[in-house]
């Protein structure tokens, strides 16, 4: 058996393609064959988001892992936090989640992971299940795997409200949440009935794959548009956004002002280090000098890492972090398997904000303090030239290279790094005010763009 596919499909943490150009139930099927084959795995669990080519596409992975060998429990509709919970806690050896995330309508997709919830990414096992579902030598059928279905949410549910430290505690609160019909019109509800305190104004809760109102894409502020009007209009204490596969999480303030995924870390950060004194908290390198300076101030130990949740991930493990953030609105937790999960970190804000006794705003201002440029892609032919080039312009920085390349004055900085994917520059600027931060992202787009 042979199986012709655009292998450039595998990327550097997941698969992602177009439906069905690049990704199709053959596809899926290879797929799901080769995983079990060439990590040996047993047991494994598949979920899947809301698109609509999800479906067929559980059919044929399903096909693939049973023919295999491996049983597999088929656990529906879920975020893709819920499909590491389910790995970690019913112990299964392996869990599969098909989903685009955040892309668009007409792209889906697949992450994996091992044991534990333990990520899988090129370097650690994704590229050998890349190269045997291309060349499709697969072994003669054995023994055939079993197949069967669970709900999950239920405990999935039970599992995030066990960080909260006090359910009684939490105050009244109004917050609007927007789902961008992707899985968290699935998942709050579960949760959130047992917060009967917390009125939830639901916006786009409906599943939908072809997001008919916004790309379920919060990084990006023009989707945070119609949260804000929300919270604006309905007089909201706070809102909230998740990604499609709702694994990421972002909020906005009571005036409806967007607050970074790193000044959450820092905040997440800070709920953690009550209950771990002095422990390490682990942030990317993204983030705004504030989160390394509020983990100081609060007793514990900033640790800057690459970017990458399956690099975060193994840093975590290898060094015991209870907790672990990114710009991006990825929130990795020791305690869920060190696996992110947007609702678990919107539980440890509630902790936070929800016993604060001013609003929202009053808990972040001292936070946030700077002035950041938001991540902007440029596209550049040589990028191993221009990044020697930029060195060169800043050379009297304080530079380094733990991803891409960073410079450092004492009253900005930025940080430059290539696209795993795309012949692009990354850039993110931060200065301790706007004139600043803006004066050097125009200097260094005109020079990267130059």
């Amino acid at each position: 058996m042979r199986t012709q596919f655009d292998t450039s499909i595998f990327k550097s943490y997941d698969v992602r393609g177009l439906v069905p150009a690049q990704i199709d139930p053959e596809v899926a099927y290879a797929i799901g064959r080769a995983f079990v084959e060439v990590l040996g795995r047993k047991n494994i669990c598949i979920g899947r988001d809301m698109r609509p080519s999800g479906i067929a596409l559980m059919d044929a992975l399903t096909k693939g892992a049973t023919d295999a060998g491996a049983d597999v429990t088929q656990i529906g509709l879920i975020s893709t936090d819920c499909i590491y919970f389910a790995v970690g806690h019913y112990g299964f050896d392996g869990g599969i989640m098909i989903t685009a995330s955040h892309n668009p309508a007409q792209y889906n997709g697949f992450k994996f992971c091992r044991e534990e919830a333990i990520a899988i990414s090129l370097e650690t096992g994704l590229a050998d299940v890349r190269d045997a579902a291309a060349a499709g030598n697969f072994k003669a059928p054995g023994v055939t795997g079993s197949v069967k279905a669970q709900d999950v949410l239920d405990d999935f549910a039970a599992h995030c409200l066990t960080f909260i430290d006090d359910v009684a505690a939490i105050k009244p609160l109004r917050i609007a949440i927007d789902a961008g019909n992707g899985m968290a019109g699935e998942t709050v509800p579960r949760v959130f009935k047992h917060l009967p305190q917390i009125s939830v104004l639901p916006l786009y809760f409906e599943l939908d794959g072809t997001f008919p109102n916004h790309p379920a894409s919060p990084i990006e502020p023009e989707n945070m548009v119609d949260l804000q009007r929300a919270v604006a209009q309905h007089h909201c204490d706070l809102g909230v956004a998740f990604d499609g596969d709702a694994d990421r999480m972002f909020i906005v303030d009571e005036r409806a002002e967007l607050i970074g995924g790193d000044i959450v870390t820092a905040l997440v950060g800070i709920d953690t280090l009550r209950h771990n004194p002095g422990a390490k908290i682990l942030y990317n390198l993204i983030c705004s000098r504030s989160v390394p300076e509020a983990i100081v101030a609060h007793g514990g130990v900033p640790v800057r890492s690459k970017v990458g949740h399956s690099i975060i991930k193994k840093v975590m493990r290898d060094q015991n972090i209870p907790f672990g953030g990114e710009h991006s609105g990825h929130f990795y937790f020791k305690k869920n398997w060190f696996a992110d999960s947007g609702m678990i970190a919107l539980m440890q804000c509630l902790n936070v904000l929800g016993t604060a006794p001013g609003p929202v705003s009053s808990v972040i201002a001292p936070l946030d303090k700077r002035s950041r440029s938001g991540e902007i892609n440029s596209v550049v032919a040589d990028i191993p030239g221009k990044l020697a080039a930029l060195e060169a312009r800043y050379a009297d920085a304080q530079i380094d290279h733990l991803d891409g390349v960073t410079v450092q004055y004492p009253n900005w900085w930025m940080n430059i790094r290539a696209s795993n994917t795309e012949p692009l520059l990354r850039l993110n600027v931060e200065g301790d005010t706007e004139e600043l931060m803006a004066a050097h992202r125009d200097e260094a787009l005109a020079f990267i763009r130059a």
